[in-house]
């Protein structure tokens, strides 16, 4: 029930809030602090850093820090998808890729559909590497752009990109007009993106679910059902029961997570299971391969915990491993010691 009390109230916990900010509780950022975070580069080039960088330097910056993940020629690998690929000089001259009309291209690349160049600058900046997000100096963002672009034939090999070149590059872009604001998603008024007649009669037969979640994958990254909303009609599924469990009626307490030894805690805290499993093959080996491989090798543990550090490709196959130097030397020594011991 609403009461005349309320607005006082909360008028007087406003007060008492500016008086305990005015006596020294937070302090307002200063300019170094906002310059750090205020990054962003807008289609119109607004916030564009100063600087250049050509293709020949982008292939070595690229060869160092992206090829592992994204190919030595942006075709990728079993982790990414391909970054060039599926444009042509007559999608170049026309500003739309004709490709993303149908279903002739077998994969939607991102130069097929990125519209504005800015787009492609502004998240190599704030993002690349993926092991280590914004390392990368300007002039070595705006080389790898270059060699990025040279991949897709949008600038020639000696092509040099600066804050200045960069705008005549934005009209070579394969499908800057592609951006299409003219629809629900924008503007309310807009046309939808799809457009059906509803039907609720004469439905076809019950339909098969023909891809589920592999058990082993259910729970890698904690429980569904808690990182979801728990109103409207969407729910995550709740991963800590096996596929197809009856649903609970209300939302139950969670329950007890049983005491896990230190590696495995470890293991899961600093997303080591997203691509290991215990026993089965995924992006990476399984532990148990791992210690059938190192079971007779005194100096396992230094390998390892250097492998796990520094990053590894080529021993498990073509998918790398990035660094982890996110995880404590401390913590990747008892992972270690877990993996070694059976990996219980």
């Amino acid at each position: 029930m609403y009461s005349w009390r309320e607005p006082l109230v909360l008028a007087a916990l406003l007060a008492a809030g500016a008086a305990h900010a005015g006596e020294g509780v937070g302090r307002p950022a200063t300019p170094a602090e906002v310059r750090a975070w205020d990054i962003d580069v807008r289609p119109d080039f607004q916030g564009l850093p100063r600087g250049s960088g050509s293709v020949l330097r982008g292939q070595e910056v690229w060869d160092a820090k992206c090829a592992s993940c994204h190919g030595t020629f942006g075709e990728s690998n079993e982790v990414f998808t391909p970054l060039v690929g599926g444009t042509t000089a007559e999608d170049q001259a026309r500003g739309r890729v004709a490709a993303l009309t149908g279903n002739g291209h077998p994969q939607r690349t991102t130069l097929m559909k990125v519209a504005t160049v800015s787009t492609l600058f502004d998240y190599i900046r704030r993002a690349m590497p993926w092991d280590a997000p914004r390392t990368l100096t300007d002039d070595d963002t705006y080389a790898v752009l270059a060699y990025l672009l040279n991949l897709g034939d949008v600038v020639p090999s000696d092509f040099v990109l600066d804050q200045d070149s960069i705008r005549a590059v934005q009209q070579r872009l394969p499908n800057r007009n592609g951006m299409n604001r003219a629809h629900g998603l924008w503007d309310v008024k807009g046309r939808p993106d799809v457009r059906a007649i509803a039907c609720m009669k004469d439905c076809g037969p019950e339909p098969r679910v023909a891809s589920t979640l592999p058990d082993f994958a259910r729970n890698a990254h904690g429980n569904l059902a808690e990182q979801n909303r728990t109103f409207g009609p969407v729910r995550g599924a709740d991963t800590t029961r096996p596929a197809g469990a009856a649903p609970t009626g209300a939302p139950a307490a969670a329950p007890a997570a049983p005491k896990l030894a230190a590696g495995l805690a470890l293991a899961r805290a600093n997303g080591c299971l997203a691509c290991h499993d215990v026993e089965a093959k995924r992006l990476g080996p399984s532990f148990r391969d791992l210690k059938a491989r190192y079971a007779a090798d005194a100096d396992a543990a230094a390998k390892l915990a250097a492998r796990v550090r520094g990053g590894s490709q080529g021993a498990w196959g073509p998918v790398p491993m990035p660094p982890q130097r996110q995880v404590a030397e401390g913590d990747v020594d008892t992972i270690v010691k877990w993996v070694l011991e059976g990996a219980r």
